[in-house]
């Protein structure tokens, strides 16, 4: 992505951080795969276990969902996926 992406990416992050909006689990889980596979810097990022932890499980789930995703790719859905449900992000 070029750096014109790069600042709109960080001004979603920085959108989705300060947001005061509840969602519901599932979203939560997309904005935190699309982010994770966007910034990770070493390929696919993998969180830390914790034997029966029954969140750990739904973010390994997520994560999994968005691993063929380049990280473009996964930078522009986060992008979209901040518009859809926080708001346009200013250019």
């Amino acid at each position: 992505m070029g750096e014109e992406n790069n600042e709109k990416f960080a001004k979603a992050y920085e959108m989705a951080s300060n947001t005061n909006q509840q969602f519901p689990p599932d979203i939560l889980l997309h904005f935190y795969a699309l982010y994770k596979r966007a910034t990770e810097k070493n390929g696919f990022y993998i969180p830390p276990s914790s034997n029966g932890d029954l969140r750990g499980a739904f973010k390994m789930n997520a994560l999994v969902q968005v691993k063929e995703l380049s990280k473009d790719e996964a930078e522009r859905r986060y992008i979209e996926l901040v518009e859809k449900h926080i708001g346009k992000i200013a250019d």
